[in-house]
């Protein structure tokens, strides 16, 4: 099925520099990890003044307590110094301005947009898989002890990207990385981000509100396996893998309406199928499903999942029964499944959400773009 192809292509702003003047001593950062570095521009104004020096003060202190507060080798703390300074760096970043233009991203989503469509793999298209990419790097979050989530991309390492949930992500991860060859400036977690949101939106789904501001950290950054969704389980397992990420029942509920896109493969996750009908268009065919079909358990040998009675070429999860067999889930997906716009408005929340989890305020300039083909 083809995606539709982006109609507008916005220039490419060029950024401004990356190197900051303080009075009369030149303090030069890298804002991207192997970049050159630049000759630094004029001062800034004094306006600006106020937002520098905090990020300065905020470097300091947080090297401050890395050398004071914890128990960790010099190697590992060298480390955590690095993470603290391109956090505050990416602060002031966005304070004065210096993160590259809207424009400029715009073109990184284009680029995206147009190579979703993939002849051979799957139903045609890459958009289901990078939607999980964009999903899984940011589901690891656990809101008790503020850490996973997008801001350190640390799928990029092992054992994370060996996690049984993330089995075949190396698909999207590979070709994520052809479009970072050509964007190098951009953060991965940005980047894994931004192609969910173009999945969603090239796919004839929602506009998903973005913006940029994450952060590329290091191995020892990886959470322990086990934060995402097991299929196999049902309605108390999605509460303590959402919950602990911050979701209610509303938003696990629009969250799952992405099961719309795509299929699950025996040499990944071992189910077999896809959910819908036209699993590379993003509808709220999902939740019609769940609701009108009757599903019946499949006879294979693989793991225990449902099918439909009257093809048998449609498939359920445990988890997605769940959703109409526990009575506070299944008032959500009554909705979803006879008002799209509806699911469309609160999946938009959820997964804006979702993708900024894990990832500080301050890191962030300003309010979410909506990205897009017009």
């Amino acid at each position: 099925m083809s995606l539709r192809t982006p109609l507008l292509r916005t220039a490419c702003a060029r950024r401004a520099g990356q190197s900051l003047q303080i009075r009369n001593q030149v303090v030069r950062r890298r804002f991207a990890s192997g970049g050159p570095e630049i000759s630094p521009p004029p001062p800034p104004r004094s306006s600006s003044v106020p937002y520098l020096l905090a990020g300065v003060g905020l470097a300091a202190a947080g090297a401050a307590y890395l050398f004071y507060g914890t128990d960790g080798t010099p190697r590992e703390t060298a480390k955590e110094l690095k993470s603290e300074a391109r956090g505050a760096a990416a602060a002031v970043e966005g304070k004065l301005g210096l993160r590259h233009s809207q424009k400029d991203y715009q073109k990184v989503y284009d680029r995206i947009a147009d190579t979703l469509e993939k002849e051979g793999y799957d139903d045609g298209s890459l958009a289901p898989v990078l939607i999980r990419l964009a999903w899984h790097s940011s589901g690891t979050y656990n809101k008790e002890d503020n850490t996973g989530g997008s801001n350190y991309a640390t799928m990029r390492f092992k054992p994370e990207s060996e996690h049984g949930a993330n089995n075949g992500l190396n698909v999207a991860r590979d070709h994520m990385q052809k479009i970072k060859d050509e964007f190098p400036w951009i953060s991965y977690g940005d980047l894994w981000t931004l192609g969910g949101v173009a999945a969603v939106q090239e796919s004839g789904g929602p506009t998903v509100p973005w913006r940029p501001g994450r952060i590329d950290g290091f191995e020892h950054h990886v959470t322990p396996d086990g934060r995402l969704p097991d299929a196999a389980q049902a309605q108390d397992h999605l509460r303590f893998i959402f919950y602990r990420m911050g979701f209610n029942d509303q938003e696990i509920v629009a969250l799952s309406g992405a099961h719309a896109m795509g299929r699950c493969h025996t040499d990944r996750s071992g189910f077999e199928g896809p959910w819908t009908f036209s699993p590379v268009t993003f509808s709220n065919q999902y939740f019609t499903l769940l609701e009108d079909e009757p599903w019946q358990w499949r006879k294979w040998k693989g793991p225990a999942q449902y099918e439909d009675k009257k093809t048998k070429s449609l498939m359920m999860l445990p988890t997605d029964m769940a959703l109409v067999k526990d009575k506070s889930f299944k008032k959500f997906v009554d909705v979803y499944a006879k008002d799209e716009e509806a699911f469309f408005k609160d999946f938009s929340k959820a997964f804006a959400k979702l993708l900024e989890l894990g990832v500080p305020t301050a890191q962030f300039a300003g309010e979410p773009w909506k990205m897009g083909s017009e």
